[in-house]
């Protein structure tokens, strides 16, 4: 985990979504282990279980909510119940997807409407929900989780490059529209980063051609994500909104 410590996230009120496991998992202890107070939402109960049981010992100690981002009154209802009894939501990172494979063939309107609402749509209105409590304290923000795969074309990723593209340009819509109240929005984009959902993708081979691909040659891991979140999300970068951080080794 990061070895910095920023001052500035002690106390703040920290929703992670999809933070159960994986990057997730990462971003949830990185932020708790800063003094935030981490609220994460998933769906993957024994998972995110067994990471709040993990973190039980820290103070505050992160909280796991279920809640289905795909249903967005439960999205709404979660979120405002955390600002009611945690308090009001200063950062919010929007961090859950799923990259699951499929072709243009195979791609039908529901599928369609499933995929964008599992990889972009609850990015947009968690984004809507918490806007009001920042712009009414003048600060906030907002960091959304997009994706190496549509900048270098991967196969059989065409649906969800197609949401990952657009929280890039929706980052900077939201950075413009919230920037005159204070509040920051930015767009982290990580290279192949070692999880274990990622690992059932690769061969050992696969692996080496990604890594003999990069500018550095190691393997990223959810924490070098979670560090550069907690960056964003902190004080120190009080004017960095509107534009996408790379963690990708330079990965072309």
């Amino acid at each position: 985990m990061s070895s910095n410590t920023y001052p500035s996230l002690a106390g703040k009120v920290v929703v992670v979504t999809g933070g159960g496991s994986g990057i997730g998992a990462a971003l949830t202890e990185g932020f708790a282990r800063q003094g935030a107070r981490v609220v994460f939402l998933d769906v993957a109960d024994a998972d995110s279980a067994a990471l709040a049981d993990t973190l039980s010992g820290l103070t505050p100690a992160p909280v796991y909510r279920r809640c289905d981002l795909t249903d967005l009154a439960a999205l709404q209802a979660t979120l405002e119940a955390i600002a009611t009894e945690v308090g009001p939501i200063e950062v919010l990172v929007n961090n859950a997807a799923n990259d699951d494979r499929h072709s243009l063939a195979e791609v039908t309107p529901a599928y369609w409407d499933d995929r964008i609402a599992v990889n972009l749509r609850h990015l947009y209105f968690a984004a809507q929900a918490v806007a009001p409590g920042m712009k009414a304290t003048g600060q906030g923000v907002i960091l959304n989780l997009g994706s190496i795969s549509w900048h270098l074309g991967l196969p059989d990723l065409s649906l969800y490059e197609t949401a990952k593209a657009g929280i890039e340009g929706m980052t900077r819509g939201l950075a413009r529209e919230l920037g005159v109240d204070g509040v920051r929005v930015a767009c982290i984009v990580p290279g192949n980063v070692k999880t274990p959902r990622q690992m059932k993708w690769y061969t050992p081979e696969g692996e080496a051609e990604i890594v003999a691909a990069q500018c550095l040659k190691g393997r990223i891991e959810p924490k070098d994500v979670a560090s550069l979140a907690m960056f964003l999300a902190s004080d120190d970068a009080r004017f960095i909104t509107g534009h996408e951080y790379w963690v990708d080794a330079g990965w072309r």
